[in-house]
């Protein structure tokens, strides 16, 4: 089995986050939508999610929702 580059992921977090909180997402791009926060973008493994979900507690924030899209290759 080959191993995949990464995956697409989104994250929702409620609230909208500043430049300062969003700094600790340098690889994510970020969207308000509402009264949250969508976080998306390519997190290489597993180490990477756990990575982004750890800033999220670090920094004591409400997550939503956490979604891998998947690569687009896959039908």
């Amino acid at each position: 089995m080959a191993t995949q580059p990464g995956s697409q992921y989104t994250i929702r977090i409620r609230g909208r986050l500043g430049a300062t909180a969003l700094s600790a997402f340098p690889t994510m791009a970020s969207e308000v939508r509402g009264g949250e926060t969508v976080l998306t973008g390519l997190l290489v493994d597993r180490s990477a999610v756990y990575g982004v979900l750890a800033q999220i507690e670090a920094l004591g924030l409400d997550l939503i929702e956490l979604r891998r899209d998947g690569p687009s290759a896959v039908p």
